[in-house]
């Protein structure tokens, strides 16, 4: 009852607020005013979101058929990506010749892939069994925190594999020294503390706001760009802040990497012997293709103005990222790396003299 007074009366308390001169009457309309703002506010802000998820496919809504093949399809991209991620992280536990750096690391990351990607994935293929594509305020809240936390934990995590490959090709005789335990874990921890911080700070400023224009998310997870064009507020500061913290993770990062790449590639070429170029040139080539493939992404996301956004093309840029990239990182370690290759048949091995399968 009060939502339908404070809509049918605000317009008159309105006009006596502005003609009339007594005291008041100018204090009972501040207060109606107050109440109907407040209410109003209260309304959106308990409304749970909806996912916009028809412009996945460019014929979702002509083609309605799409929603199981799409499913089907989306299913087994996270059955693979979970997987061969945690298979990775298996591999590398059971067998002690990959006990390393290098291979700490690349632990770290498939974890992060796992996580990150089970943020939005789940949900993106509840929506195409289910009518109503709805996720609840704290729910969205939830999923953008670790979404934006793990996708910036594995940037500085790439960036610390890149100087671990310069310690192991430029400097190899004192890598043992340069990359210690207590070296890898304090990357590894600055790597996380890093996600979780700035995620919070996105979180935070987000969801300060009022969110009065619609409860529809042009979108099929919760992003920054699509709920900060649902706010009524101003949302000044906080795409200063998405810019500033987006362009110090990639400058930063992509500063590491290529500094080290530079002088991987000097070290290469100073290198007599074609077969230990081959080889140093093997062991880079799966971090750099991780790299481009995800760095170009977020660089086409996040680092461009509001105005040049176009939440179609940001669509399919996010679906890449965020189930494409977590389910080809394993495979483009595992099929291009031979130390992966060996240890995987060993472990097979053992696994089927274990079950007696062979005599």
């Amino acid at each position: 009852m009060k939502y339908l007074t404070a809509f049918l009366f605000t317009p008159i308390f309105l006009f006596l607020g502005q003609q009339c001169k007594q005291k008041r009457l100018k204090i009972i309309s501040k207060r109606f005013l107050f109440l109907r703002a407040s209410t109003f506010r209260q309304k959106y802000y308990e409304l749970p979101f909806r996912r916009h998820q028809e412009k996945l496919s460019k014929h979702w809504k002509d083609a309605p058929l799409l929603q199981t093949p799409l499913f089907i399809i989306f299913t087994l991209t996270y059955l693979t990506t979970l997987f061969g991620n945690l298979g990775m992280i298996l591999l590398i536990l059971l067998d002690s010749r990959l006990h390393t750096p290098m291979y700490f690391f690349l632990s770290n990351l498939s974890l992060v892939d796992c996580v990150y990607a089970s943020a939005v994935t789940p949900k993106v293929m509840e929506g195409f069994l289910i009518e109503n594509k709805i996720i609840s305020y704290n729910a969205c809240a939830a999923q953008m925190f670790f979404f934006v936390a793990f996708v910036i934990t594995e940037s500085f995590i790439l960036a610390s594999m890149a100087y671990d490959r310069y310690a192991a090709v430029c400097k190899p005789l004192h890598y043992s020294t340069t990359m210690t335990t207590m070296i890898c874990v304090l990357l590894l921890a600055g790597s996380y503390v890093s996600g979780l911080l700035q995620s919070s700070i996105h979180v935070s400023f987000t969801f300060q706001l009022s969110f009065c224009h619609s409860n529809v998310v042009n979108h099929f997870f919760c992003d920054i760009p699509p709920l900060l064009a649902l706010s009524c507020s101003s949302i000044y500061t906080n795409e200063i802040i998405l810019f500033m913290l987006a362009a110090f993770n990639v400058a930063f990062t992509l500063l590491v990497i290529l500094s080290s790449y530079l002088l991987i590639f000097v070290a290469i070429l100073k290198m007599r012997s074609a077969e230990s170029r081959k080889k140093t040139i093997s062991t880079c080539a799966s971090h750099l293709t991780t790299v481009s493939i995800f760095y170009g992404t977020i660089i086409f996301m996040y680092l461009q103005p509001s105005s040049n956004h176009s939440m179609d093309t940001d669509k399919l840029a996010s679906v890449f990222y965020t189930m494409v990239i977590p389910m080809l990182n394993p495979l483009v370690y595992s099929l291009r790396n031979k130390e992966v290759k060996n240890a995987f048949k060993k472990v097979a091995g053992k696994a089927v003299l274990s079950l007696g399968l062979v005599n």
